[in-house]
C-alpha cells in the first residue's frame, strides 16, 4: 500500500503538469516535497529486495538501480542550474544524455545507497537555497538548448518536486507488483 495521498500519486504519475500561475503556495508546497523526498526515497530503497535492483521497473525501462542513480544525477544537475540562474543572467545550461549516464559503470555497479546518501545532503542544501530566495528570484531563468526553451525557476522547482516522486512511484509500483 502506497504511503502517498491520491493527489500525490496523481501528481507523480505521467508527465509534469506545470500550473498556469506559480503561486507562493505552489512554490512552498514544491519546496516541502523536495525536503521530504530523501526520507521517502530512503524508506523505499530500504524495503527493496537486493535482487530487484538489476530488474527493469517496466519492460524496456531502466533497472531499478539505474532509476535511483538517475535521480541523484538529475537532482545534482538541478542544483547546479539553480545556482547558475541565481548568479548569471539567463544562462544557457549544459544538457546531458540521461540514457548514456544511466549506462555508465557507476550507474550499473554502485550500491544504490550511495545515491540516497548523495540526495540527502543535496536536498538539504537545495531547500536552504530555495527558502532563501525572494519571490522575484523564482522568475529568474535559464535556457535549455536541447528544448530551445527558457525555463523560470518557479517552473523548475515544481518540475524537480515532481521528478523525484515520479521515479519513486515507478520503483514502488514495481515493488507492489512483485511482492
Amino acid at each position: 500500500m502506497s504511503k502517498y495521498t491520491e493527489v500525490e500519486i496523481a501528481q507523480a504519475d505521467g508527465p509534469y503538469q506545470a500550473p498556469e500561475v506559480f503561486t507562493i503556495a505552489f512554490l512552498q508546497e514544491a519546496i516541502n516535497r523536495l525536503e521530504k523526498f530523501p526520507s521517502d526515497l530512503e524508506r523505499v530503497v530500504s524495503a527493496m529486495k537486493p535482487e530487484w535492483q538489476n530488474l527493469p521497473y517496466r519492460t524496456g525501462g531502466w533497472k531499478l538501480k539505474q532509476v535511483i542513480h538517475h535521480i541523484a544525477d538529475s537532482h545534482m544537475q538541478a542544483f547546479s542550474r539553480f545556482k547558475l540562474s541565481l548568479t548569471e543572467d539567463s544562462p544557457v545550461i549544459k544538457p546531458y544524455i540521461q540514457n548514456a549516464w544511466a549506462e555508465t559503470a557507476d550507474s550499473e555497479l554502485a550500491d544504490i545507497t550511495l545515491s540516497v546518501d548523495i540526495i540527502k545532503p543535496l536536498h538539504k542544501r537545495l531547500v536552504i537555497l530555495l527558502r532563501s530566495m525572494q519571490t522575484a528570484d523564482f522568475d529568474r531563468t535559464y535556457i535549455h538548448p536541447e528544448y530551445n526553451k527558457t525555463f523560470t525557476l518557479a517552473h523548475v522547482v515544481g518540475l524537480y518536486a515532481w521528478h523525484g516522486y515520479h521515479h519513486l512511484r515507478q520503483v514502488e509500483m514495481f515493488m507492489e507488483n512483485n511482492r
